[in-house]
């Protein structure tokens, strides 16, 4: 049962992906990409540091062990929040999104394959292959108009 819990987060994390998509889109149409992706770190960054004012800190003594490039996952989050509230007004959550996850696949796909930034090497097989093939024809027919 160790597993249903990642599953589980995984889900909920898909969930709020949409939600965020929705808000950030709503923003982006009142108030412009920037001003939404502002609000959304902002208010992000507010809250992340008040929980490590509460637990004081939290372990960041290790961080001198973490390779350079890992540091970007911030402003790699700054052009994911960016993108989602551009795309999802003018193209709607649902083809929005479909795009940003295939785009999430086959760069994962890639990772894998070569085992960039540290990753396990998982080659991408015949059936791994059919996957993303079904997954590009999945795309086509959710997106097109």
């Amino acid at each position: 049962m160790e597993w249903l819990l990642p599953i589980l987060l995984a889900l909920l994390g898909g969930a709020a992906v949409t939600l965020q998509g929705q808000f950030m889109g709503l923003m982006d149409q009142t108030l412009g990409t920037r001003e939404s992706v502002f609000i959304t770190y902002g208010s992000g960054g507010l809250v992340i540091t008040l929980v490590m004012l509460i637990l004081q800190g939290g372990n960041l003594r290790a961080a001198s062990s973490v390779p350079w490039y890992a540091f970007s996952a911030g402003l790699v989050g700054l052009l994911i929040v960016g993108i989602i509230g551009f795309t999802v007004p003018r193209l709607g959550l649902t083809s929005a999104l479909t795009l940003v996850v295939a785009g999430q696949f086959l760069t994962s796909l890639l990772i894998e394959q070569f085992g960039w930034f540290q990753s396990p090497v998982r080659p991408a097989d015949g059936t791994r292959l059919i996957g993303i093939l079904l997954l590009v024809l999945s795309v086509w027919l959710i997106t097109r108009r």
